[in-house]
């Protein structure tokens, strides 16, 4: 005999907004691992005087980056940029199809101390943390708490502009500099911190507007996420 599904419940490999949160988040921090890799693969086959390295040290465009810092236990530039895209490549497919999976989050955080570990930067990994901790929400049982019909609401704009906000901070910030010229210390900090700290504020009210939408949703008061087909 089948059991039957409660009225207006989510599995958790159903499309729930958590999900498609850490799904969409989780493709922005693999592509820009891959980025720092690509960087580190232009030096050649050189060692590095030491674990923290520069990823990008001869682009002038990333000079309001401070050259991309990153770290690596690898001898060789070369190597550590191959190994920066594949483990990249991998959390990013891991994220937009599987997190949801039995062990999805720990498979997600592990990923993230690697890619720590392999040149794709400090921001990259810490994001994957944060996203492998929001993944344990997922199919879980969420509780109602006071704001949350607002934030349930707000889940796909939280997400939208969230998404932009971190495409502000890259390739943003490089394209400002490209066509304006905005390196000047006085200018650059104070608009650099602005984005950061815009993009993982709006990742995190993401993430909680995602949780709120789920509960909603399981109460039966809101639509789940569509599959796109």
């Amino acid at each position: 005999m089948n059991a039957k599904r409660p009225s207006g419940g989510l599995v958790a490999g159903a499309r729930t907004a958590t999900r498609v949160t850490v799904s969409t988040f989780g493709v922005i921090v693999g592509l820009a691992g891959i980025e720092h890799g690509i960087g580190e693969i232009l030096q050649g086959n050189a060692a590095p005087e030491g674990v923290t390295i520069q990823s990008w040290p001869d682009a002038w465009v990333f000079d309001l980056l401070d050259s991309e810092p990153a770290m690596t236990v690898v001898p060789n530039f070369l190597a550590t940029g191959v190994l920066a895209v594949l483990v990249s490549l991998v959390f990013l497919v891991w994220n937009a199809g599987f997190v949801h999976q039995k062990h999805g989050t720990l498979v997600t955080i592990l990923l993230s101390l690697v890619m720590l570990l392999l040149g794709t930067g400090f921001g990259p990994p810490i994001l994957g943390v944060v996203l492998g901790a929001a993944a344990t929400r997922i199919g879980a049982p969420l509780t109602r708490w006071r704001s949350q019909r607002l934030l349930a609401k707000l889940w796909p704009w939280t997400l939208v502009v969230g998404v932009t906000a971190f495409l502000m901070v890259l390739p943003g910030t490089v394209l400002l500099d490209y066509f304006f010229g905005v390196s000047e210390i006085w200018f650059a900090v104070p608009v650099l911190s602005f984005a950061i700290l815009s993009a993982f504020g709006l990742l995190l009210l993401a993430i909680f507007a995602g949780f709120a939408r789920d509960a909603r949703c399981r109460a039966g008061l809101h639509k789940a996420p569509s599959t796109g087909g």
